[in-house]
């Protein structure tokens, strides 16, 4: 296997950089900048930590995803996907928790990426994706529901069901002004990019309802609009970096949703990239994304920032805005910092219930309600894997529907499998019409007296294992040998191995030879490395099923003389 190289995309890029490029790069970064404040602040809320922590993260890792990335265009920051195992890991183990979490899910994304396991991340089942992808919408959409119809909570339970047992509990708390505020930043969201698709829609949605939010209250008297100044105490000032103290005992306790962090952040980052090359038809670096994404949150824990990840809607502004090299990425990060550091007053104006709107149309984004109703007319496996990692997600939390969800596509893919490979049995002569493997155009071979012919179709792994010895169960009659088929086994795992080994020998003792036929090559290398070669002969492998017959009807003509 290749080493790992580190090689990120920035240094490449630089080679033959010009100013019309930088041009390019930096409007589009400016551009990225605005667009990705309105949304840090909501997820840093969202989240369960205050305004400023959700900027930080996205300047940190905006900054480091761009400079040591795998992806020319790649935009990085906080997203909706962690908003509900951040919050969830908060309730659990304090802020404290949370930092040492996200610390060691990004050594686990550099683990992941120098270790080259990208390509085991992609096979992860697009049901199980789809399942917590719309459970995590589902919940964020849950989440914001307080703020949204301005009701007076004093404390909202953690999980699902709760939540809305005291929402509707308390509907008699809702307050008009506050939905009315909602309801218009998510229309005007929605129509902005009708309007002009240069204009980000929430940025817009913020700064208008900030300003009718100020008039309500100012001339009108309104005061139940709640604002971020009411419920949060904003620091402008950049945090001073400490290094989380890591004992075994945190260590093991916070093991589980570091991984889910880790891969969460890999399955997202690796699908905006992806994504991403199709539009400007290039290839990234997956194993050299990985390593940027885990020096980020590394980063960012010491900074007391939130897990980060690639932002596939932040990656389309990039790039439809002409971003086309990492300068853009650090462009937008250093506009982050510029407004964090001079504009980061003015955020205590912004109504909740507006953060709330925006959150909302980020849910519905992220529902994949399309994705979803098709799976539903897809085979009843898929389905069940859909719906358990949802209601798991939903009900429970992201760790349990990740790791239940792969277990359960694990098993039914294990009973496809067992579905797909067959043994047969053949008696008297042999159709080989449709076989390729043989050196001339017979189309029947006469089966001598005495011989069976087994096939196995299909790979021969532990699923199936006691398969082939129920079919000889099944036949009854002992011959003098048994040919075995195997030219249709793509590989054979120890179970099968140490399966097939056992049956020869119970074969053997009975005084039955085994003659093996059209063994592919990767299965001979495992068969004669376990010495199977020694068991049976190596006279007895033969490369395609007229030798097999051959040495099969010479092997009974022995036996009948003895």
């Amino acid at each position: 296997m290749k080493l790992f190289e580190f090689q990120p995309k920035l240094f490449s890029c630089i080679k033959g950089y010009n100013k019309t490029t930088f041009m390019s790069d930096l409007m589009a970064g400016i551009i990225v900048g605005i667009v990705a404040l309105p949304l840090a602040i909501a997820f840093g809320i969202a989240s369960g930590v205050t305004p400023e922590k959700g900027i930080i993260t996205a300047i940190i890792a905006g900054l480091l995803i761009s400079v040591f990335g795998g992806s020319k265009v790649q935009i990085g920051g906080p997203t909706g996907a962690f908003i509900v195992i951040v919050f969830g890991i908060i309730a659990d183990y304090g802020m404290n928790g949370l930092i040492i979490a996200t610390f060691m899910a990004g050594i686990f994304l550099i683990l992941m990426g120098v270790l080259r396991v990208c390509t085991i991340i992609k096979y992860i089942p697009y049901p199980i994706i789809v399942g917590f992808t719309s459970g995590i919408a589902l919940t964020i959409f849950t989440t914001q529901i307080k703020d949204l119809f301005g009701m007076q909570i004093s404390e909202v339970p953690a999980d699902f069901v709760s939540k809305w047992v005291v929402y509707f509990q308390n509907l008699n708390t809702m307050n008009v002004w506050p939905l009315v505020i909602g309801v218009c930043s998510i229309l005007i969201i929605v129509y902005t990019p009708k309007i002009s698709k240069k204009l980000p829609g929430s940025l817009v949605a913020i700064i208008v309802m900030t300003v009718v939010a100020l008039l309500l209250k100012n001339y009108a008297g309104v005061t139940t609009i709640e604002t971020i100044g009411d419920r949060f105490t904003i620091d402008p000032n950049m945090p001073k970096p400490e290094v989380p103290k890591i004992t075994w005992e945190v260590f093991t306790k916070l093991m589980s949703p570091a991984l889910v962090i880790a891969m969460l952040g890999a399955i997202e980052s690796l699908l905006s990239a992806a994504v991403a090359d199709g539009v400007i038809g290039d290839k990234h670096d997956s194993n050299q994304e990985l390593v940027g994404q885990g020096i980020a949150n590394m980063v960012c824990s010491l900074f007391g920032g939130i897990p980060a990840t690639g932002a596939i809607a932040r990656t389309m502004t990039n790039i439809n805005n002409g971003g086309r090299t990492p300068v853009a990425g650090i462009i937008h990060a250093l506009v982050l910092l510029l407004i964090y550091f001079f504009l980061m007053p003015l955020a205590k104006y912004i109504p909740m219930a507006c953060l709330a709107g925006i959150l909302v149309v980020v849910s519905y984004n992220m529902s994949e309600w399309r994705s979803f109703k098709a799976i539903l007319k897809n085979p009843k496996s898929d389905i069940i894997v859909l719906l358990v990692t949802f209601f798991l997600t939903v009900i429970f939390d992201l760790t349990v529907a990740i790791e239940v969800g792969i277990l359960i596509a694990c098993l039914l893919f294990m009973r496809r499998m067992t579905e797909v490979t067959n043994v047969s049995v053949e008696t008297g002569e042999i159709d080989l019409s449709a076989d390729t493997d043989l050196p001339d155009n017979t189309e029947h071979l006469i089966i001598p007296e005495r011989v069976e012919v087994y096939e196995i179709n299909g790979p021969y792994f532990f699923g199936i294992a006691n398969r082939f010895e129920e079919v000889m169960n099944d036949v009854g009659t002992i011959p003098s040998v048994r040919v075995i088929r195997m030219r249709k086994v793509p590989f054979i795992d120890s179970t099968g191995v140490h399966n097939l080994t056992n049956l020869c020998e119970k074969c053997i003792k009975k005084g039955i030879h085994i003659v093996l036929s059209g063994v592919n090559p990767k299965v001979l290398e495992v068969l004669t490395k376990s010495g199977f070669d020694n068991l049976i002969g190596k006279d007895n492998i033969c490369s395609h099923i007229t030798i097999a017959l051959d040495r099969a009807k010479m092997l009974a003509q022995e036996l009948e003389k003895k």
